[in-house]
């Protein structure tokens, strides 16, 4: 066994020898990582080890990941607002990166640059949109973003907006896609531009299993029947159509996506900070007092390795090994990462877990890397095929 010395309940890392060399030898792809907007907002050089934050060289290097995807995060309230010009400020940010480290980073265009750029002994900086609020209702901007980089869209993100319902929205603005997203996922398949569905509502999704042409992407989702009720993840009807597409869910690892308990920690702690309220009158002293107690009593419930393993397990005894990916949410979810998976150089800890429920390398294979390549040669294929 080889740790890094450092607490379970921080990064340690309890994988075996042959974990290890798995992890280093084979592609790891993320397919959701935050690094951007953590950086525009907490500068830190991640070509260097950092201090903060889930992601930095040193760590992914250690921890075997050679792809990770840097989400270009446009929050809601950019929708109208400004979220062209922040797409693209963040797109410059990471091309900054890989300029002041050509010898750590480039960024892939293809597939195959991620094979090349591993063999070259670099990381490939892929980058994926998370909300398509930037393309402001022009065909034009979608084709602007491919031309510098990204490789897939998360259609909407926690609001409707112009393309999509969000899974978080109780509005249903559009009753799924609207009439131009439904337009947008047509030039998004002729271009080669991945379809992410993460974050869009049940409805959204349907919309696009008719209208899509290739498989498609769930880059930092996971299965509901863990989170019953909870939209933001698949359930497994979901999941057997994103399967019948040929498409991929990668699983995300923040806790609130992987155990009731903590999905619902938060509304919990709020309905005993008002019960106490009511009790003791709001502000009072002794209100806030209890208020702290309650926290200090009630601590945040972290998911475990185990719980991610248990959503990967029930994806492949559902569908089958050929649609199930990771996409970490990495400096995307704050202090919800679970016991054994705190940040990006723990990987083999993940590796590890699967060995233990008999998982092929080859299976592992698929999982870590093999199954989302596949989606973006498909979409690859189809797009060459179309023009």
């Amino acid at each position: 066994m080889v740790g890094l010395g450092l607490s379970a309940q921080a990064t340690e890392v309890t994988a075996s020898e042959r974990a290890i060399r798995i992890a280093q030898e084979s592609m790891i792809i993320d397919t959701h990582i935050d690094v951007p907007y953590r950086l525009i907002n907490d500068w830190e050089d991640v070509s260097k080890a950092t201090e903060r934050g889930d992601f930095d060289y040193e760590r992914a290097v250690s921890g075997g990941l050679n792809a990770p995807f840097m989400a270009i995060y446009i929050p809601s309230s950019y929708e109208d607002n400004g979220a062209y010009t922040l797409a693209n400020h963040l797109i410059d940010f990471m091309e900054a990166l890989v300029y002041r480290a050509p010898e750590q980073f480039a960024i892939p265009h293809s597939a195959d640059d991620l094979f090349a750029h591993k063999e070259a002994g670099l990381m490939s900086l892929a980058m994926g949109m998370e909300n398509g609020a930037p393309i402001e209702g022009e065909i034009e901007n979608l084709h602007h973003f491919f031309e510098r980089g990204v490789r897939y869209i998360t259609l909407a993100h926690s609001e409707d907006n112009h393309i999509s319902d969000s899974s978080y929205d109780i509005r249903g603005t559009w009753g799924g896609l609207s009439p131009f997203g439904k337009e947008l996922v047509v030039e998004m398949n002729r271009i080669g531009m991945m379809v992410d569905v993460s974050h869009i509502s049940d409805k959204a999704f349907y919309d696009v299993m008719e209208i899509t042409k290739v498989p498609v992407i769930a880059t930092h989702s996971s299965a509901r029947k863990f989170t019953p009720g909870w939209q933001r993840n698949m359930n497994d009807d979901m999941i057997k159509a994103l399967a019948e597409n040929g498409g991929v869910i990668q699983v995300t690892f923040g806790s609130t996506f992987v155990t009731t308990r903590a999905n619902q920690h938060r509304a919990r702690i709020q309905r005993l900070a008002r019960e106490i309220n009511e009790r003791l009158g709001e502000g009072t002293a002794r209100a806030q007092a209890e208020i702290t107690k309650m926290r200090e009593e009630n601590p945040f419930p972290y998911a475990t390795l185990t719980d991610v393993l248990d959503h990967i397990d029930h994806i492949v005894d559902l569908v089958g090994i050929e649609h199930v990916g990771i996409g970490s949410d990495y400096d995307g979810v704050g202090d919800t990462l679970p016991v054994g998976l705190k940040d990006v150089r723990t990987f083999p800890n993940l590796i590890q877990g699967l060995l233990d429920r008999n998982y092929s390398e080859e299976d592992i294979d698929k999982i870590l890397f093999g199954n989302t390549i596949r989606v973006w040669r498909a979409a690859e294929a189809f797009a060459a095929e179309a023009n």
